[in-house]
């Protein structure tokens, strides 16, 4: 097997982290650092830059998969992250996935078995606690590296940008309409009897239940995140996966202007002789670029807020990162709560007031499911009455720049 043209950054533990201060060891402790960052004044760096636009007081919060696993999804780096418990592991690349039939076939079947899950998964207390802090007019945005849609779920008044796209969709390569899943979970299910009595009898047995890296290789599976369920040693060349149906039917004019061929079997599947009509995930698949208009709305939601809390992501992702490099130079107190070390933490918290008790940054190694819904609730009990309800106000600039917020990705 030949080696990957782009290697996975920071697969490996990354240092324990340093907690600041150094009494949010605790969970009381960690909710009253995070709650004297959420409500401190404006940082005076930040008050400083050259025209400075939005909202000084308002916090932008950048998740990760850490704060989905309390809903029962794994993840890439935790204790047993993917990257940790199983180091062959590699995700498809963007374009193996567009060049190769055979990978294709591969991705789908685990897929298939993977969808049931993550669909029948829900948001979790973290996610509810972002919501109520967004109704508090705490915080202004969220952007998300997820794929689960968790978030939207959670809160679809607080402008939410998925950041890496999303798992319940699909988009054509050709000609770029959308699919919803579960319309191609039912065709795949069609496509490949013998696969989806698999998947019913292990979903019946519990099998695909645990995210337990020993309870999962008892039973012969791998589970990855973002709904991948590797069988070791499967027929995955058996698979079978449909054609885009609107390429299907009227097959596009390719960029040098020659007709494109989409056809399918007696079946429907897709033909490898075709020449468009590739449906993908509608995620940011490896090797592959974040659309200009999603990177640029996520810099205005950077810019637009005057503190970033980060929330189960260790920022491995560069993407991710470079949205928190961002925030530091442009003087925004940096919060971070998440199990196990992130990237490169040390610079965002360099140069804090000795004397800061949470003010100036925070980081804490708990889980946001065990913090975030008591924050909210000691942000209930000590914040102003008239601050708390200033949410409500339709004239309150939470809703208009919710209505910005959408219309940057319209």
């Amino acid at each position: 097997m030949k080696a990957p043209l782009m290697r996975i950054p920071y697969t490996g533990p990354l240092p324990p982290p340093s907690i600041i201060p150094r009494n949010a060891n605790t969970i009381t402790g960690a909710i009253a650092a995070l709650s004297r960052f959420l409500t401190a004044p404006p940082s005076p760096t930040l008050l400083a830059r050259d025209g400075a636009a939005g909202d000084s007081q308002s916090t932008v919060i950048l998740s990760g998969a850490g704060i989905s696993v309390a809903s029962g999804l794994a993840d890439y780096r935790g204790t047993n992250g993917t990257y940790r418990q199983n180091r062959t592991y590699r995700p498809i690349y963007y374009h193996e996935f567009l060049a190769n039939h055979e990978a294709r076939k591969r991705y789908w079947a685990r897929s298939f078995l993977g969808w049931t899950n993550l669909h029948k998964a829900k948001p979790n207390a973290a996610h509810y606690a972002i919501k109520t802090l967004g109704d508090m007019g705490i915080v202004r945005t969220v952007i998300t590296q997820n794929v689960d849609s968790f978030h939207s779920a959670a809160h679809p008044d607080l402008p939410t940008l998925e950041l890496h796209g999303y798992l319940r969709a699909l988009t054509c390569v050709t000609c770029h309409n959308d699919l919803p899943r579960e319309a191609f979970q039912e065709s795949l299910a069609r496509l490949n009897p013998a696969w989806a009595s698999f998947l019913a009898e292990a979903v019946a047995s519990g099998a695909l239940d645990t995210e337990n890296p020993d309870e999962r290789r008892a039973k012969g599976m791998k589970t990855n995140p973002d709904g991948d369920v590797d069988l070791p040693g499967a027929p995955y060349s058996t698979f079978r996966y449909p054609a885009c149906p609107h390429c299907l039917t009227n097959p596009p004019i390719a960029g040098d202007g020659t007709q494109t061929k989409v056809e399918i079997d007696q079946d429907g599947a897709w033909v490898p002789t075709n020449t468009a009509g590739i449906l993908k995930p509608s995620v940011v698949m490896f090797g592959e670029s974040i659309a200009s208009k999603v990177k640029e709305a996520a810099e205005q939601a950077i810019d637009g807020s005057g503190r970033l809390l980060v929330l189960g992501t260790s920022l491995a992702t560069y993407s991710a990162w470079r949205l928190a490099r961002r925030a530091k130079e442009s003087g925004m107190p940096v919060g971070i709560l998440n199990l196990g070390g992130v990237r490169g933490e040390d610079a965002f918290f360099q140069n804090l007031p000795m004397s800061q008790q949470g003010e100036a940054g925070v980081r804490v190694e708990l889980g946001t499911d065990k913090v975030l819904p008591g924050l909210v609730d000691q942000l209930k009990r000590t914040r102003p009455t008239h601050m708390n309800n200033e949410a409500s106000d339709p004239s309150s600039g939470q809703h208009s720049n919710s209505k910005v917020f959408r219309d940057m990705l319209s």
